[in-house]
């Protein structure tokens, strides 16, 4: 597995590099925002990588930090999701930013994306919060609300994650208070 490359830019092309290492020249597909980081041509760099390898091909995508290159690999294991669009997903922004705006369930963060759509940026969504680690903690004293609530635990119980059960449950209005009701109408919101 060829999981990191440095040597010197020999060409810069619209969605590309070619990189020469020890003088092999290895194609290291990489996103719009990441082409404009990096240095010019003849000059050297550091790219983390990951090999995709499909039926015909193997493919090297490149990203400039190991985080860019985790961000990537989460969401290139969501079904449905190639290698081209998750490397944009994970360039969108920096990994932490990208990282809390899909813990907040903002499918916006997705606009622009080639062949990510609405109903595509609700899975990626559903299937990421909660297996997301950013560098702030939840407040405790929500935690420990939620985990003493009965629908909470039922969802958890369920297989969802403890962020999808208070994200669908923080949506329920507050004058519901019957757990069952609370677990049939969080449910609807996660659309099982």
């Amino acid at each position: 597995m060829i999981s990191c490359l440095e040597g010197k830019i020999i060409l810069k092309k619209e969605g590309f590099i070619i990189l020469e290492v020890a003088g092999v020249g290895y194609e290291v597909f990489v996103s719009g925002r990441t082409l404009e980081k990096l240095p010019k041509e003849n000059e050297a760099v550091k790219v983390f990588c990951y090999l995709d390898v499909g039926e015909r091909s193997l493919k090297l995508f490149g990203f400039l930090s190991f985080e860019e290159l985790e961000l990537f690999k989460l969401v290139r294991n969501v079904s449905g999701v190639g290698p081209k669009a998750a490397l944009e997903i994970s360039s969108l922004d920096s990994p932490e930013k990208i990282k809390k705006e899909i813990e907040k369930g903002n499918e916006a963060i997705f606009e622009g994306v080639p062949g990510i759509g609405k109903k595509k940026a609700q899975k990626i969504i559903l299937e990421l919060a909660g297996k997301l680690k950013t560098k702030e903690p939840s407040p405790k004293k929500e935690k420990d609300s939620f985990e003493q609530d009965e629908a909470f635990l039922a969802l958890f119980n369920l297989g969802f994650s403890k962020d999808q059960a208070k994200r669908a449950l923080s949506q329920l209005p507050k004058e519901i208070k019957n757990p069952q009701e609370r677990i049939k109408r969080a449910l609807q919101i996660l659309g099982k």
